[in-house]
């Protein structure tokens, strides 16, 4: 009697865990999928999420263009149906000049760094 109930409870139960090999087999065939929508311009680096969401594999593309920009890319891969694709580029961080006072008081112009990245109110 307990034999079917247990088994019963271990096919109701979700697998916990992949093995390793299953979990690299994954990240290899995210990594292929995305390379593939690469943009054909300039020199691509991928990082491929370990693990994605529960629905969708993930990695982020960073295409370094023939005039030296950079753009930014996020890949998601369709774990049911393996189907991938690409986001647009994202808006690369603009040059922004702000008239700022030194510690002697003089007025000097500083260059910085603005994307429209922000902080997350919780």
């Amino acid at each position: 009697m307990r034999l079917p109930i247990l088994l019963a409870l271990l096919a109701a139960t979700p697998a916990l865990a992949s093995s390793d090999e299953a979990w690299q087999e994954f990240r290899k065939e995210v990594e292929t999928a995305c390379a593939a929508l690469a943009p054909d311009e300039g020199e691509t680096a991928i990082e491929v999420n370990p693990f994605g969401s529960e629905s969708y594999g993930v990695a982020l593309l960073i295409t370094v263009t023939p005039d030296e920009s950079v753009d930014r890319y996020v890949c998601v891969f369709d774990k049911e149906s393996h189907n991938a694709e690409l986001s647009a580029a994202f808006t690369p961080p603009a040059e922004v000049s702000e008239t700022m006072t030194d510690e002697d008081g003089n007025v000097v112009n500083e260059t910085t760094s603005k994307t429209d990245a922000h902080l997350i109110e919780k």
